[in-house]
């Protein structure tokens, strides 16, 4: 969204940068670290940490900050209020129930994906994801069928824009790291209108993903299948679970 200059408040841009620093990697900052992370002066930074640990969003020892509970009222709040989650929470527990898989609703969020619903495992046994399964998980695009899935859906401009430049961090030995190799992957997932990827953003996991479109045939999210512990020959995967995630995307497709 493009907005008017007199109507974009800095401080609030500067405080989200600073609150958006922390990840995975780094789960605690201190004013430093804050600064280099979200480009400002260390000042600047300080501040900000002080601000968010006084509004209860950030907890500190009074050198370093990290996150408190309270930032999850963000994502209860758009969990309970977006209807995309909603919609195919259904869908998702009912594939699961009838395949005893793992299945995930994933939408795009600048280099990465999140997850915004999911189906729990009946009756097989899950292992615990480095990466996480959970509601929230934030993926990379390039590494994951879902991303690929998302990103066949964008124009041509904008595609171009996103992989303008990009860095593709190698997560395992099969991770893509060329800009030409994935570009090549996410037209063929376009042709094919589904993504497998094979332990690429983790050993041992494969994943099947397949668009959820709008009835205008806008790309609003993905619907994948996730698989781990022993390799999953792509075509077995592709006979069992293609045919439903395709069926289970033409159903969604009214509700989105």
């Amino acid at each position: 969204m493009t907005i008017a200059k007199p109507d974009f408040i800095e401080g609030i841009a500067k405080g989200m940068a600073v609150l958006e620093s922390f990840d995975t990697e780094r789960q605690r900052l201190n004013a430093t670290l804050a600064a280099e992370r979200a480009g400002l002066t260390r000042a600047a930074a300080r501040r900000h940490l002080l601000t968010l640990a006084h509004l209860g969003y950030l907890e500190t020892d009074g050198s370093y900050f990290w996150m408190a509970p309270k930032v999850l009222r963000f994502s209860g709040s758009y969990l309970a209020s977006s209807r995309l989650p909603r919609a195919l929470q259904p869908t998702l527990n009912r594939l699961a129930a009838q395949t005893q898989e793992s299945f995930s609703a994933v939408v795009l969020d600048g280099e990465e994906v999140v997850i915004v619903a999911r189906s729990g495992s009946y009756g097989a046994p899950t292992r615990v994801l480095a990466y996480g399964l959970h509601l929230g998980a934030r993926l990379p695009a390039h590494a994951t069928s879902t991303g690929r899935v998302l990103l066949a859906g964008l124009g041509t401009a904008e595609l171009s824009q996103w992989l303008k430049g990009r860095t593709l961090p190698r997560l395992t030995p099969h991770t893509i790291t060329k800009t030409s190799v994935l570009r090549q992957r996410i037209a063929q997932a376009r042709k094919d209108d589904f993504c497998f990827a094979s332990e690429e953003h983790e050993l041992g996991v494969q994943a099947l993903a397949v668009p959820l479109r709008d009835m205008q045939g806008h790309t609003v999210a993905a619907l994948n299948v996730v698989l781990s512990g022993s390799h999953h020959n792509e075509e077995t995967l592709r006979r069992d679970m293609l045919p439903l995630l395709f069926e289970a995307a033409r159903e969604a497709r009214a509700l989105l």
